[in-house]
């Protein structure tokens, strides 16, 4: 399986996580954060961090303003929002729901 397939329908998740622990952080953070902590087992493309983003900002999950970085370069930087923190445990808990019982399936298979 392609490290991207196996993010597809949980990159919001893993974006609001990130985020719950390392925020504020750019767009180029959250993916190399992602890919540090799954140990190079998922890799999160610049073609889908920004456009999630800018979704995710829409929806009020998250809220970004322009930094300025130490070489002098800007960047958008990210947080969670209230509505994200909602978001995230509810995620949370379908992600949960939905492997346990991939899980199972795969026990009885």
């Amino acid at each position: 399986m392609a490290k991207t397939d196996a993010l597809q329908g949980s990159l919001d998740l893993l974006v609001l996580k990130i985020l719950s622990r390392r925020a504020p952080l750019h767009g180029y953070g959250i993916m190399t954060a992602i890919e540090e902590i799954s140990g190079d087992a998922l890799r999160v493309e610049e073609g889908s961090i920004y456009p999630a983003l800018h979704r995710m900002e829409e929806a009020g999950l998250v809220r970004a303003k322009w930094i300025e970085k130490s070489n002098g370069r800007r960047a958008r930087s990210y947080e969670m929002t209230a509505r994200g923190r909602k978001q995230l445990t509810s995620e949370e808990a379908r992600w949960t729901a939905v492997t346990s019982a991939v899980q199972r399936v795969l026990k009885l298979a």
